[in-house]
């Protein structure tokens, strides 16, 4: 025997005869003979999943959602809403991302950008899409993945297609650890 700990997503428990009995729930055996039925119960707690999957993909700066059961799929912040070519230049990904069916939630507060980011990561979406004024001048937008880390700058109109690819192939990879 080995003692490791583990989570609680589920349970099972055996009720006997309590409920059965009074419902006179029976059933006839192989030889006929009549029987109360041994009632039972199993479920899977959702709270627990949620909490389960938290406790085991977080970071020092929040949760880190895999993509299946991710609330939002994407991340869209724009750096400074105030900026109109930054605004329109993230709404029209998030609506070219909502279009194709993407989870995606925008960021359209008006804060530093560095509250953003923390509370991009705080969440803990698997993917943010960072719009800005300099990445824009270059016709690029920041594409970063919250479990790794890893930055991709690509080009503003290819944007959505390259999200919609990567969310697809995250939904479709069988892995345990995505």
């Amino acid at each position: 025997m080995r003692v490791s700990r583990g989570i609680e997503v589920g349970h099972i428990f055996k009720l006997g005869e309590r409920y059965s009995d009074p419902m006179r729930a029976r059933f006839l055996d192989a030889a006929g003979v009549e029987r109360t039925i041994i009632m039972g119960t199993y479920g899977i707690g959702v709270t627990r999943t949620v909490a389960a999957v938290i406790e085991q993909l977080h970071d020092e700066n929040g949760m880190i959602w895999p993509l299946s059961i991710a609330p939002y799929h994407v991340h869209v912040v724009p750096v400074n809403v105030k900026d109109e070519t930054t605004r329109k230049a993230a709404e029209g990904i998030y609506e070219g991302l909502s279009r194709r069916g993407v989870e995606v939630l925008l960021d359209d507060r008006d804060e530093r950008p560095g509250i953003k980011f923390k509370d991009a990561d705080l969440l803990g979406v698997p993917l943010r899409v960072t719009v800005g004024e300099k990445g824009l001048k270059d016709g690029v937008v920041e594409l970063r993945d919250r479990k790794t880390g890893a930055v991709d700058r690509i080009p503003v109109g290819g944007a959505v297609d390259e999200v919609v690819r990567r969310v697809e192939e995250g939904l479709t990879r069988l892995s345990p650890s995505d």
